[in-house]
């Protein structure tokens, strides 16, 4: 991340609030270009430092950045073990710029699924940026929404069994507590690069009402330019959440 400050006064009269993207096309970027994936996946990282100063600079209060999927885990073996040192290093290296810029990080995901030394340094980079209220960044890594829902639903399921909840308490706000995003308001937008147009296992109950723009740009190639257009696209709609225009 650049080492200039975030600007003091950004505009977000407008919104988007919530920010959600799905940084696809990695392992394209790199093939395209005779190169090993993880090549890509190092392309992919330098994005994340310009579409994280990118939305300071608009004024996107809550960013979430989809990294790594619980289907991911099925990839190459070397493949893993390179996007999981890349996240060891950017937990590492880029921490003090997150801070000094005001950012506040969350990871969302199962860690149970991590190496020992990642949930240490999660941890320890949650625990330094908890007071800073510039902008939020979500990493969701090890996550699936399915595999939420249901452990979600689990969870309700046993506090009913255990008699400390009666069933017809249950409702929509009592169940997103028990989401990995419990505390995090819904996107308002999502973004999906390299063309696809699916969401892939991603927040599938929190963007119910998301505005879902998709991009051709690969991740790499991804840019404050590319979120600009987005958001602007975004603000070009009108959001009835299935009622009727006034």
């Amino acid at each position: 991340m650049s080492t200039a400050p975030l600007p003091a006064n950004p505009d977000s009269s407008q919104g988007p609030n919530h920010v959600a993207i799905i940084m696809d096309g990695n392992g394209r970027w790199a093939t395209a270009r005779g190169l090993p994936r993880v090549a890509g996946h190092r392309r992919g990282a330098d994005a994340v430092r310009r579409v994280v100063r990118g939305a300071g600079e608009f004024g996107i209060p809550i960013l979430t950045l989809f990294a790594f999927s619980t289907e991911n885990w099925t990839r190459p073996a070397d493949e893993v073990s390179d996007l999981m040192g890349l996240l060891r290093h950017y937990l590492r290296n880029e921490l003090k710029e997150l801070h000094k810029n005001g950012v506040r990080l969350r990871v969302i995901g199962n860690r149970e699924g991590l190496a020992p030394d990642i949930v240490n340094d999660i941890a320890d980079a949650e625990r330094t940026t908890l007071d800073n209220r510039r902008i939020d960044v979500n990493i969701c890594i090890n996550y699936g929404a399915r595999d939420e829902i249901l452990r979600a639903t689990r969870s309700l399921a046993r506090q009913v069994a255990a008699g400390e909840l009666a069933a017809d308490r249950i409702d929509a706000n009592l169940f997103e507590r028990e989401l990995l995003t419990a505390g995090v308001p819904d996107p308002d937008l999502l973004i999906r690069t390299s063309g696809e147009q699916r969401i892939s296992n991603f927040l599938l109950w929190q963007c119910a009402y998301s505005e879902l723009v998709f991009v051709e740009a690969l991740w790499p190639d991804f840019g404050k330019d590319d979120l600009a257009q987005a958001i602007a696209e975004y603000r070009r709609r009108e959001r009835r959440y299935g009622g009727v225009s006034g």
